[in-house]
């Protein structure tokens, strides 16, 4: 198993607590989660000659363990992450076996193990198998969900006609795949904008967070431990994890569901196919 973390923000914000710092972040995680790690960061306020990009980085060893992991844990911050942590199942531990797997603006981190991926290859474009450069089950995935973007032409996303439009192609092909018991495949797929999560055979939790919700600037977690929440009581979110982070109200994702999170015009969500907000 592996662990999957996923935030949409209102305003650019640290992410040091929940990667670093709480105590259930990620880098505790990986104790039990040692063959690696990767952070996806998207800020708009952060533009290059095309605009607000993903900024990707990755890790082979243990996060706990890795200086480098805690000096960009410290200093991130966005207003979009996608994080992950590995436990090995199908695939070495090497980068191109690590979390996040960006391509075309798209990143990707999954958790679970789909234990044969033959079916999923031969429904997949040819192209799309190309880009692959590891060797998981994983990758596979993301693949596949491209494929039935690309074939619908929802590779890139404008309008919220468009949106509406993938998250019902994403929706039908989970819904497929679950069909086919393929395995179990949690997911985070995002563009930045968009962000879907999916559960299916693992655990997976969601906070809503807003300007009605008070508000901890402190939280003592031990006698010499006092960890700082730098939180606006303007700021909205919305979070996604395989385990419940922080001491807040986190619930439980019910089995079978894809999640869509958008970014603007305040971070919300939205249970697809039940066509209601959830909350």
């Amino acid at each position: 198993m592996c662990r999957l973390l996923g935030i949409v923000a209102s305003e650019s914000t640290e992410f040091a607590l929940v990667l670093r710092d709480a105590p259930r972040s990620l880098a505790s995680l990986s104790h039990q989660h040692p063959d690696g790690w990767g952070i996806a960061i998207h800020d708009k306020t952060a533009h290059h000659t095309h605009g607000a990009r993903w900024h990707l980085h990755k890790g082979t060893e243990r996060a706990a363990a890795d200086p480098s992991f805690h000096a960009l844990a410290g200093r991130s911050r966005g207003h979009v992450l996608v994080a992950h942590i590995r436990q090995k199942t199908v695939g070495s531990t090497r980068i191109e076996n690590t979390h996040p797997f960006a391509r075309d603006g798209w990143v990707f981190a999954h958790n679970g193990t789909i234990p044969c991926c033959k079916a999923l290859r031969e429904a997949t474009a040819p192209e799309r198998l190309e880009q692959i450069t590891g060797d998981t089950d994983s990758e596979v995935l993301f693949a596949h969900l491209l494929s039935r973007l690309d074939r619908a032409g929802l590779t890139h996303l404008g309008d919220e006609a468009s949106r509406r439009e993938a998250s019902q192609l994403v929706a039908s092909t989970a819904a497929e795949l679950r069909g086919k018991d393929i395995g179990a495949f949690n997911f985070l797929l995002s563009d930045g904008h968009t962000c879907f999560a999916h559960r299916y055979k693992r655990p997976l939790f969601v906070l809503e967070r807003g300007p009605e919700d008070p508000v901890r600037a402190t939280r003592q977690v031990t006698d010499a431990t006092t960890l700082v929440t730098r939180w606006t009581h303007r700021r909205r979110a919305v979070f996604v994890a395989s385990e419940r982070i922080t001491d807040e109200p986190w619930r439980e994702v019910d089995e079978g569901t894809l999640l869509r999170i958008d970014r603007e015009p305040e971070p919300h969500l939205v249970t697809i196919g039940e066509e209601r907000v959830a909350s």
